[in-house]
Parts: C-alpha cells; structure tokens; sequence
C-alpha cells in the first residue's frame, strides 16, 4: 500500500443501535466486557453526522478486558427507530457478527444459556484449532466465541 496515501490506519469502535440498552449491557458485561456509565448525547453535531433531525441518545461505551474491541451502544431516545424486524438469519447479507477470542467456549456458552440467551448453533471443534460457537444476544446480535485449542480435541456439547 502507498504509504503516502490517505486511508484507515487503525480500529476505533463498533456501533450498535438497540433499543434495550440495559439488557445489551448486561449481556455484553456477561461476555466479558467492561461497560462504562451511560451518557446522554444531542446537538446539531449528532443531527449533522447521521443525517436526523432532533437526535437525543444514550450511549454506552463497552471495552474488551484487553482495552480493544470497542463497542458504542446506542440507544435512541428521538427519533424513533420504528417498527421491529424479527432477527435476520445468519445468513442474511450484511454485518452478521463478530469474533472473539475467549478462554473457555464452553464456560461462556453455559453462562449464555444460564442468563436465558441461546446458541445460534453448536460448539464446534474447527480442523483441533479452534473451538467454535455463536451465541444470539439481545436484538439479535450474534457473537461468535473462538477458543484456542492448540491441537487438543474439543469436548462436544452436552
């Protein structure tokens, strides 16, 4: 790539628009990541770059225990965002999830399912690399666990 040309030189955040900004919190606080305090956010400036009129949001920031990964949870207070769309299937173009690398596939999966969200799948065991899963939060959002195996066999799903 032409060093001297403009262009994307590093990760700032991921945004998502729910309207269940405590339960989204909670999941994402159940996966691992640290959510700070919300704020509440309005102006020409947000009118002017998302292209709405009268916008007033709550956000959330969301930071992976490694500080990456950052997540901006926004919730909409005006406009509102209309009618519900039932959860798009995976396969559905479009962002469909994101990735992470956890400690134990297993361990998050079953605290997951405890909190009362669901797998998309199953674990999977991907060529004695990685251990595999999707889980479906809050207003579908679809994460996908990835656990380092090291060459040793994953346990199957009970």
């Amino acid at each position: 790539m032409d060093s001297n040309r403009p262009g994307v030189t590093n990760f700032v955040h991921i945004g998502l628009v729910v309207e269940d900004l405590d339960e989204t919190v909670r999941f994402l606080a159940l996966l691992g990541f640290d959510c700070g305090e919300p704020g509440m956010f309005s102006g020409e400036w947000i009118d002017r770059i998302i292209g709405l009129e009268n916008v007033t949001v709550e956000i959330v920031m969301a930071r992976a225990p490694d500080g990456s990964d950052m997540f901006e949870v926004v919730r909409f207070q005006s406009p509102s965002a209309g009618a519900q769309e039932p959860s798009p299937a995976t396969n559905r173009p479009g962002l469909r999830h994101i990735a992470f690398k956890v400690d134990d596939v297993r361990g998050v999966y079953d605290r997951v399912r405890e909190a009362g969200w669901d797998t998309v799948g199953e674990i999977v065991d991907f060529e004695n690399t990685f251990c595999l899963c999707y889980v479906r939060g809050p207003e579908g959002l679809i994460v996908e666990l990835a656990e380092r195996l090291d060459a040793r066999p994953a346990e199957r799903p009970d």
